[in-house]
């Protein structure tokens, strides 16, 4: 565990969520509420408590007298919930802080404390709910896909999907012999049958129409064209209840006949791009039908407008991934489809697959994957057509001709968050220096107040230099010499920390203190006061105004 005050820098720097809570804890800490915070935790997938740190921001380690014998602390709650939880204490210039490391629930085992299943909900600890207690539940149920249908026979099985599967197949893997096997005998070597019985995964990816009608009604997708957000019947319907081999490249086929190309032109430049990345859609399609949940009864629907494209399919996210973890989490939930897929080269990208639609949605300037309408009864992806900023495209494409390799997803992932302004996602700060060495980024700022802008070598790409001119900010001498007039200019009344801010309005209050700071050491400027009280004044009028103060105590 890393246990120096960096580590809890890096703490303080974070949003507070259901796997992360400060206490300040300054004297004390109820033990019970401890146990029960590490069991929530836990039921939300792990985290960690600091105490000894405000949990408000801009934090500030206040140092905490609570749990001075840690060892006894972790032995009893070891007693109490069955499962370690790391701690240590961190010994900072401030004060004493303490962090707990709890880990994850055991698979389909919520943590129990009291005779209760806790969860957070705000600030306060309340029992589970039923649907997030059956989700974790069901993060050990066997694999519905590898189930045996029992009703089921080979000749429900449709004979052109099954060789397209072995065309994919004998093309994936280059044994040739694969030619010359019966459909039997194939379906038994991919473990689609077995004991002479078909399981559910060869009626979801081969069966006819009937076979599904009779065994499994949901394993359906409907695809809809629609030119608006007006209610009502679609411009175009299909509905595929059929193996996923008998519809897959025509599904796409009906997509790409409305799929728009956008055409760009800067000076020499020409770029045709089309609205809707064949590679993003179908692995969105195929993701939609290896993981959804087959025993819910509704279908996988992909709905198609002019510049958007939005797929929806039963079951939430499987055990363990979220929104924001999905790009490095993987957890199929239909195995036996994923297998399936990955003999005939689809599950190696489907593996993958959030990677490779992040990476080309950013690759051809478009928004990111969007998944807010996900929630534990369906996954919702929206992808968005729009071309937003052609220039950072071809920054990205003179970036990899010039570097003469592929940016990963990380690299693209942190550049276009930069380009945005958006948060750098937290799980990519470890690659960013690399993007710093090599002259794609650049810092502005130190320690808790750095931020990172695109380099000047994009700007001058993109011909605009005065904006990197801009977010670059001005040079530290200018800043303070800013600062300075103002003091001057306000020396009767003295000036706040509010209003020089306000001199400074693209730096954090700790950098506009630490040029303060450096004014002062250079006797040119000094506070009077503290708290709400302080007043900056220029050095001359700062000692004045103090003498004034002393002589009237």
């Amino acid at each position: 565990m890393n246990s120096d005050k960096e580590e809890i820098e890096k703490l303080m720097a974070q949003q507070e969520d259901e796997h992360l809570e400060f206490k300040e804890a300054r004297s004390k800490f109820d033990f019970e509420r401890l146990v029960k915070l590490c069991a929530a935790i836990a039921n939300e997938g792990g985290g960690k408590i600091v105490l000894g740190v405000t949990d408000r921001k801009p934090r500030r380690i206040v140092g905490t007298r609570a749990f001075e014998n840690i060892e006894r602390t972790k032995a009893g709650v070891l007693e109490r919930l069955r499962f370690r939880v790391e701690a240590c204490e961190i010994c900072c210039p401030d004060g004493r802080v303490l962090l707990f490391v709890i880990p994850p629930h055991p698979p389909g085992m919520p943590v129990a404390y009291k005779g209760a299943y806790w969860m957070r909900a705000g600030e306060e600890l309340v029992t589970m709910t039923p649907d997030r207690l059956k989700q974790i539940f069901a993060e050990t149920e066997p694999d519905f896909s590898a189930e045996l249908c029992q009703d089921a026979s080979l000749p429900e099985l449709d004979p052109n999907a099954v060789e397209d599967y072995r065309a994919r197949w004998i093309r994936k893997s280059g044994n040739d012999s694969l030619r010359h096997l019966s459909a039997e005998q194939l379906l038994q070597d991919a473990e689609l049958f077995v004991g002479g019985r078909l399981t559910y995964a060869a009626l979801i990816l081969l069966g006819t129409r009937g076979c599904l009608n009779k065994h499994l009604p949901q394993a359906e997708l409907v695809f809809e064209y629609r030119a608006g957000e007006a209610p009502g019947p679609a411009q175009q319907r299909e509905e595929y209840r059929q193996g996923f081999f008998a519809f897959y490249d025509e599904l796409w086929t009906n997509i790409n006949h409305r799929n728009d190309i956008q055409h760009f032109r800067d000076g020499l430049f020409v770029l045709d791009i089309p609205t809707l990345n064949e590679a993003v859609v179908r692995e969105a399609i195929l993701n939609a039908v290896s993981h959804r949940d087959y025993r819910l009864a509704g279908s996988v629907f992909v709905r198609q407008y002019p510049r958007r494209l939005d797929v929806a399919s039963p079951g939430g996210f499987p055990p363990g991934v979220t929104p924001q973890n999905i790009l490095w989490r993987q957890s199929p939930r239909n195995r036996r489809i994923a297998e399936a897929f990955a003999r005939c080269g689809l599950a190696e990208r489907a593996g993958q697959g959030a990677n490779l639609m992040f990476e080309e949605c950013i690759r051809e300037g478009k928004p990111k994957p969007d998944f807010a309408g996900t929630d534990d009864y369906q996954v919702a992806l929206t992808l968005r057509g729009e071309v937003q900023d052609v220039r950072f495209l071809r920054f990205l494409e003179h970036l990899t001709r010039e570097r003469q390799r592929s940016l990963s997803t990380w690299d693209l992932l942190l550049m276009d968050a930069i380009c945005r302004e958006e948060p750098v996602p937290e799980e990519a700060r470890p690659h960013l220096q690399r993007l710093v060495d090599d002259g794609v980024v650049e810092t502005v700022g130190r320690g808790k107040a750095v931020r990172y802008i695109l380099s000047q070598r994009f700007y001058g790409f993109i011909r605009e230099k005065g904006v990197y001119t801009r977010k670059r900010g001005l040079d530290k001498a200018t800043n303070k010499e800013l600062l300075l007039r103002h003091l001057e200019r306000n020396s009767l009344a003295g000036s706040r920390m509010e209003e020089l801010r306000q001199v400074l309005p693209s730096l954090s209050r700790a950098q506009v203190l630490g040029l303060l700071r450096e004014l002062r050491k250079e006797a040119r400027a000094d506070c009077v006061g503290r708290t709400k009280a302080a007043r900056w004044y220029p050095q001359t009028d700062a000692k004045k105004i103090a003498s004034d103060l002393r002589q009237e105590q």
